[in-house]
């Protein structure tokens, strides 16, 4: 499957100046690293640490004269939560996302001709029903990550998604076959995440963001009931995400990983910012992209509308806000 992104090209590079290469390729990654709180410190650019998990993975696609491929297991579908995000269709903050990957795969070509892939393993179809998102939301997000694509006239980034694996399937047969090829048992999952480290802090994060979500005006659970609710949810996107990883790993066994989630160094994933936010955590389909003079910014929607930011409309639908510098 997608084999074709690993061709080989006639213009291999020499052994001698492989692993050269390779560090100069991951070196353009490395400055967006989402870098875990419990991190040890190492430099801005990266360390042997940081970089032994991918490096061999680079060299041998330099070694074959192939794109170096990487996969991001990430734009799943918008929150339900309208205090964080516009609507539940892609907007400026996944344009913007999707220009800054293509933007990396570029520069890996100004430093490697046959350049780079991303194949963002779109997962929205994974987590669907215990995260609240409509299937029919998750069917439109997806054409739309495809369409903006398109308009990049980008050929570095490509989709992937459980449709893709299970195409005879319903959807939820699809995650049935998943879970049942490639699931952890919950007992096994939760002694894991009760040791600490990468499995209890993406617990955590998952849980945050699940509450998140939920907490909206129309909910009248009580706060201790939607926590425990979210916890046992939590649990099971966990679950989902590693089946999902393990998937990913039979089909892309040669590809570099990236992550939307914290990493710390040495991590086998490399964790990666799509936009600028001061939150380690926030992603585009969680968030609003916002114009303060230029550039934009990742922040929530509930945020950005009580600093005063005037929304802006591109074909009909919201698709970003503009805020203004305050003179100092």
């Amino acid at each position: 499957m997608y084999a074709d992104l690993f061709t080989t090209s006639p213009l291999a590079a020499p052994a001698r100046c492989s692993s050269l290469v390779a560090h100069e390729i991951l070196g353009l990654f490395l400055p967006h690293r989402r870098l875990a709180q419990e991190s040890a410190p190492c430099s801005p650019g990266g360390c042997a640490n940081c970089l032994a998990p991918h490096l061999r993975r680079v060299i041998d696609s330099v070694e074959r004269g192939a794109p170096v491929v990487f996969i991001l297991p990430a734009f799943p579908g918008k929150s339900p939560n309208p205090a964080k995000v516009l609507s539940p269709r892609a907007d400026m903050a996944e344009r913007q996302s999707l220009a800054f990957l293509d933007g990396l795969c570029r520069r890996v070509a100004s430093v490697y001709a046959p350049g780079a892939r991303i194949v963002l393993c779109s997962d929205g179809r994974v987590f669907s029903d215990v995260v609240g998102i409509d299937e029919c939301d998750i069917t439109t997000y997806q054409r739309d990550l495809s369409s903006l694509i398109d308009e990049l006239g980008t050929k570095s980034l490509s989709t992937f998604n459980l449709d893709d694996v299970f195409a005879d399937c319903t959807f939820d047969g699809m995650r049935t076959r998943l879970m049942e090829n490639h699931g952890e048992p919950l007992e096994s999952l939760k002694a894991r995440v009760r040791e600490g480290g990468e499995p209890q802090r993406m617990y955590c994060g998952i849980t945050r963001f699940l509450l998140e979500d939920a907490s909206r005006p129309d909910m009248t659970t009580s706060k201790t009931s939607l926590q425990k609710d979210c916890r046992r949810r939590a649990y099971e996107v966990v679950r989902r995400s590693k089946a999902w990883d393990s998937l990913l790993t039979e089909c892309f066994p040669d590809a570099v990983r990236l992550s939307i989630h914290p990493q710390v160094c040495g991590s086998r994933k490399l964790g990666i910012h799509l936009m600028e936010t001061t939150d380690g955590w926030l992603t585009p389909w969680h968030g609003v992209a916002v114009d303060v003079g230029g550039a934009f910014v990742l922040r929530k929607r509930q945020d950005v509308e009580r600093a005063g930011a005037t929304l802006v409309f591109s074909n009909g639908r919201p698709s970003h806000y503009v805020l203004e510098r305050t003179a100092s």
